[in-house]
């Protein structure tokens, strides 16, 4: 296990945070992904440790990439994770980040890795982020759920105890270790557009990074995503804009976002294709009731 974490340089961190993003199943319309890479343009994180790739990617599932290099030499970019430390102004304390792909393979022993690196420099705060689909419109700002399986950190920091019971991701696998370690851990959740989902979210990323600012009492500098949010939104609404249905359905979704601004539902995959074609279904219904009217 020593063997598969390349430590370049042993930070010494002060009570540190650690926020971990992973690109794949917890990522929703990159979502998650976005939020942490931000944090490390603003933090000015450095890189300290890697995770080798080899033991825990199937490449014939997750593929390395090639790219050329001064547009001449081909150079393979292999699955990474990386771990970065980072002073942030206002935090008073330091922070870690774990920055990368939700492996394919050995998830215990890929956890026992962070698990171990973080005690080993004291980490005192594991927060995740995340970000799923959901029926919720682009034209608004994202929603964002917060649980703990701690008692005392879910009444401290105003969060919920986590009641989710199905398939889980490399997010819920470190929960789980961390909670068994006695690390408390914070899980962040952003919901997105089912219907973009292929679109990458820079609202979402803002509404990561914003509550992960209230929960830390920090204040993070967001401007380059809400600047991104709002050009997002715009692209959005031209593209829905082209279909009929689908702009019936986002508007749909915007009254009930506006009626219960509060009340966040966030269904499976499964319920989210059946009351969107449920709602398809009952559009079509007045559209043909309205034309025999006529």
């Amino acid at each position: 296990m020593a063997e598969e974490l390349r430590i370049t340089s042993r930070p010494a961190l002060d009570r540190p945070v650690l926020v971990a993003a992973f690109r794949g199943w917890n990522d929703g319309a990159q979502g998650a992904s976005l939020a942490g890479g931000y944090l490390a343009k603003v933090w000015r994180a450095e890189r300290f440790a890697t995770v080798d790739p080899e033991g825990f990617y199937d490449f014939q599932a997750t593929r390395p990439h090639v790219s050329l290099v001064d547009g001449l030499t081909r150079k393979v970019e292999w699955p990474e994770n990386a771990f970065y430390h980072a002073q942030p102004e206002g935090l008073g304390r330091d922070a870690m980040l774990l920055l990368g792909i939700e492996p394919n393979l050995r998830w215990r022993t890929f956890t026992g890795l962070v698990v171990d690196l973080a005690r080993d420099l004291g980490v005192e705060l594991v927060v995740t982020l995340g970000a799923l689909l959901a029926d919720v419109p682009h034209t608004r700002p994202a929603p964002v759920t917060g649980s703990a399986s701690d008692p005392d950190l879910v009444g401290e920091l105003g969060l919920s105890a986590s009641r989710y019971e199905g398939p889980t991701g490399i997010v819920g696998v470190l929960h789980d270790v961390f909670r068994r370690e006695g690390i408390p851990s914070v899980s962040l959740w952003a919901a997105v557009p089912h219907y973009v989902s292929l679109t990458p979210s820079p609202r979402a990323a803002q509404a990561l990074c914003g509550r992960l600012g209230e929960l830390l009492e920090a204040d993070i500098d967001t401007g380059e995503l809400e600047v991104a949010a709002e050009a997002y939104a715009e692209q959005v609404s031209e593209a829905v804009a082209t279909d009929e249905d689908t702009a019936a359905y986002v508007e749909e979704l915007e009254r009930r976002a506006d009626e219960a601004p509060d009340e966040i539902d966030i269904p499976s995959g499964d319920a989210l294709a059946a009351e969107l074609t449920r709602f398809l279904r009952e559009h079509e219904a007045r559209r043909r009731e309205e034309e025999q009217s006529d």
